[in-house]
């Protein structure tokens, strides 16, 4: 039941986002085994003035196409699930958007299941699944 926010720049027409879309899910889909129809992203566009990157914390550099994706899940994952995420996105990006992987970050964060309502204000049980 993850939650996605993506943030990039703004400019980016629908088909990238679409595949950007995409290639999120399917690599949640096959690290993180959430079920396909459990999609829920937001994208944020910014102007560049609004975006204040360091350009080489901790990266061999990164360009004007930074992608920020902020994964908020339910369910805690391995370090090798979060590893496999990670590199499984940066390649796919590169391969199917030509995103630098340089121009990829990913930061996730894990909570619990009563911190969701999905709807009818009513908190999430596992026995809903």
């Amino acid at each position: 039941m993850p939650m996605v926010r993506i943030s990039l720049p703004r400019g980016h027409n629908r088909s990238y986002k679409q595949k950007l879309s995409q290639i999120l899910q399917q690599s949640l889909a096959s690290c993180f085994a959430v079920p396909t129809n459990d999609c829920f992203q937001l994208f944020d566009e910014y102007e560049s003035e609004n975006r204040v990157i360091h350009p080489t914390y901790l990266s061999p550099g990164r360009s004007d196409d930074y992608v920020l994706i902020q994964i908020t899940a339910g369910r805690p994952r391995s370090s090798l699930q979060k590893q496999n995420l990670y590199q499984q996105l940066a390649e796919q990006c590169q391969q199917q958007l030509d995103l630098a992987p340089a121009d990829l970050m990913v930061v996730i964060c894990f909570n619990h299941a009563e911190d969701w309502s999905f709807s009818q204000g009513q908190i999430f049980t596992t026995e809903a699944l």
